[in-house]
Formats: structure tokens, C-alpha cells, sequence
């Protein structure tokens, strides 16, 4: 027993030593690049304090510009990194949203642009018919006329009705059938003309 716990401390003494070497190592080099790092820095503030001194003084002189600009700071790219790593959903799902938003209003105002509405549909086949028709027959005529959208009786007497309601068409009753027809202005005077002489 005393065999196999020798060597087997022997080697966890070894790599003790080994990863304390290791580490010393590793904080050296820290404290080196680091050293340099700040080296570095304090040139690169110098710089910039001779270049935005230096631009001044060609300002001044009224030379034009001939000198580069400025570099910017590295240090602003991983600040943005650390943005965006922080908070990545809020932003794109504003973007996604924005944009299908977009989308749909565009797809809407298209379809409104492209084809018209049923009220107009209506309204116009009324004013192009001379004698009365029914929902159905309106529903059938616009539905022929316009095979890619769904037209319901239903849905065209609704609107008929509407339109009545707003005097934008006439109900006339035949027997237990309704039909409508599209308003006419000339009817009334007519009318009016018609007592007038029989009246005179």
C-alpha cells in the first residue's frame, strides 16, 4: 500500500509545483501586458492632444486641411458589443415588429388600392342596373364579376341596408321578395310634376 500512495504524491507534488509556477507566470505577464497597455495609452492621449493642438493651429493659419482625422477609439466597439449582448431581444423584436407592421399596412393599403370595397361594389352595380335586384342576385353578379373574392348574400344584404339606412339606395317590396335599386333624383320632381298637372 505504502508503494501506490508514494508516487501518486510524488506527482500531485509535481503538479503543484507545476501550476503554482504556472500561475506566477501567467500574473507576470498580466502585470506586463498591462504595464504596456498603459504605456501605450498614455502615448495615444499625447497624440491626440498634439493632433487636436496641431488642427487648431492649421485652423488658425488658414492652410487647408491636409492632415488625416482623428482615429477613433477602439474601446468604443466592445461597449456596443456589451450593449447589444445585454439587451438583444428588445431591439430586434421592435425592428421585427416595426417592420411587419409596415408590412401589413402595405399589404392593406394595397389590397384597398387594388380592389374595392364591398360597399362600392354594390353601389356601383346598382347605379349600372335599370330594373330592381335582390341580394342574391347582386351577390351572384358581384361574385361572377369578381371570382377571387368571397360574396355572401348575407354579407351583400347587410350592406344593401346600410346603404338604404344612408339613402345611398332603395327598398322596394314585391310580394314577400326585397328588392333594391340605386337612388334615383329624377323621381321625386317627376312625381311632383305629375300632381302639378293633374292638380292644374
Amino acid at each position: 500500500m505504502s508503494g501506490t500512495t508514494t508516487p501518486t504524491s510524488e506527482l500531485t507534488s509535481q503538479y503543484s509545483t507545476q501550476v503554482a509556477g504556472d500561475l506566477a507566470r501567467n500574473v507576470k505577464e498580466q502585470e506586463r501586458l498591462t504595464g504596456e497597455v498603459e504605456a501605450l495609452q498614455a502615448q495615444l492621449t499625447a497624440l491626440r492632444n498634439d493632433h487636436t493642438v496641431l488642427v487648431k493651429i492649421e485652423q488658425a493659419l488658414g492652410t487647408p486641411s491636409t492632415s488625416a482625422p482623428a482615429v477613433k477609439p477602439r474601446t468604443a466597439t466592445p461597449t456596443r458589443r456589451k450593449r447589444t449582448a445585454e439587451e438583444p431581444s428588445r431591439p430586434r423584436q421592435t425592428k421585427t415588429k416595426r417592420s411587419t407592421a409596415k408590412k401589413s399596412t402595405a399589404k392593406a393599403s394595397a389590397s384597398s388600392s387594388a380592389s374595392p370595397t364591398l360597399v362600392n361594389l354594390v353601389r356601383t352595380y346598382l347605379t349600372r342596373q335599370s330594373a330592381p335586384r335582390s341580394a342574391a342576385e347582386i351577390a351572384t353578379a358581384l361574385g361572377t364579376q369578381h371570382p377571387e373574392r368571397t360574396i355572401k348574400t348575407t354579407v351583400v344584404r347587410a350592406t344593401l341596408e346600410g346603404l338604404v339606412a344612408k339613402a345611398h339606395a332603395q327598398r322596394t317590396k314585391q310580394g314577400p321578395s326585397v328588392f333594391y335599386t340605386s337612388p334615383d333624383p329624377t323621381k321625386p320632381k317627376a312625381h311632383h310634376e305629375e300632381t302639378q298637372q293633374h292638380s292644374g
